[in-house]
């Protein structure tokens, strides 16, 4: 299975801006979100996502320059830090989360349903026979996904570090000082977004079937075309589901709600709102299937 590039750039982005509600302050609820609004809001996160990387880099300068024995220009480095971190909060004085990086990888299984319930039986099976590395092995492309990790500073703990060691630096214990540094580089808040493959290429399955929907008088070209596409989102969900991302039940919902598309659009029947219940219930899907933090 492989996704159009534009297809990928849009299932980040909007996983990207679901990340963000812990990491930027939520708008009233009165707001009218419109374009302008959600470009303002992607601008902001932007532009803190960038003083927060230069925040990180400052600090690890400071770390270097002391050990190179230079305290004059690691609390240089560490005055430009504390100034971003400033400037992050006069920004947004409820923020707790400043994201400073994005990594992402993809696991693509190549493989249909069917090997996908093959492997499952076969690390079942290893698994009665106490062989659980073997098993562990065997499922660990068992995939289909795209994750984002974001990397975060707490701003409850983080600029505190910071200002404790340049009091250090100031009362020459650098040694401690290089601790605190080293201690708040290592309690970044990592969160990360799991993004299924399948999910997307139904979504933009039933994307294609929408728009047949809606045209009237379809030529015998279209509502092949149409079958098509739905067969194809129903294929992908069943992906999905045999891969283990989320419940029975999430996906007994949908599938019914794909029954529901097919009958109104059998016998050449067009319209618009067909669609809007599956699309509302994958985009719930992928936002509260996430895995559970332990």
């Amino acid at each position: 299975m492989s996704l159009s590039r534009k297809a990928m750039l849009v299932c980040i982005v909007g996983c990207l801006a679901m990340r963000a509600t812990p990491v930027l302050a939520d708008a009233p609820a009165t707001a009218k979100t419109d374009p302008q609004t959600q470009e303002q809001t992607a601008e902001k996160r932007k532009t803190l996502m960038a003083d927060a990387t230069s925040a990180i880099g400052e600090t690890q300068t400071g770390l270097k320059q002391l050990d190179d024995g230079k305290k004059k220009e690691a609390l240089a480095a560490l005055e430009r830090a504390t100034g971003k971190l400033d400037i992050i909060l006069a920004r947004d004085p409820s923020l707790t989360l400043a994201p400073a990086g994005v990594s992402v990888v993809t696991v693509d299984f190549q493989g249909g349903i069917e090997a996908v319930k093959q492997l499952r039986k076969q690390a079942v099976d290893l698994m009665d026979q106490g062989r659980v590395q073997e098993a562990r092995h065997l499922l660990k492309n068992l995939a289909s996904e795209t994750v984002l990790t974001v990397a975060n500073i707490p701003l409850a703990t983080y600029p505190i570090a910071i200002k404790d060691a340049v009091k250090l630096i100031d009362d020459n214990k650098v040694d401690e000082a290089k601790r605190v540094l080293q201690t708040a580089l290592n309690t970044q808040v990592l969160t990360e977004t799991i993004i299924p493959l399948p999910v997307v290429s139904a979504q933009e399955a039933l994307k294609q079937a929408e728009t047949l929907s809606e045209k009237k008088d379809r030529a015998k070209e279209d509502n092949a075309a149409l079958k098509a596409s739905l067969d194809k989102a129903r294929r992908q969900l069943e992906l999905a589901q045999a891969l283990g991302y989320g419940t029975k039940k999430d996906f007994d919902k949908m599938y019914q709600q794909l029954t529901d598309v097919e009958e109104k659009t059998a016998d050449n029947k067009f319209g618009t709102g067909f669609f809007g219940k599956i699309k509302a219930s994958i985009a719930d899907f992928m936002k509260t299937s996430q895995p559970s933090k332990p």
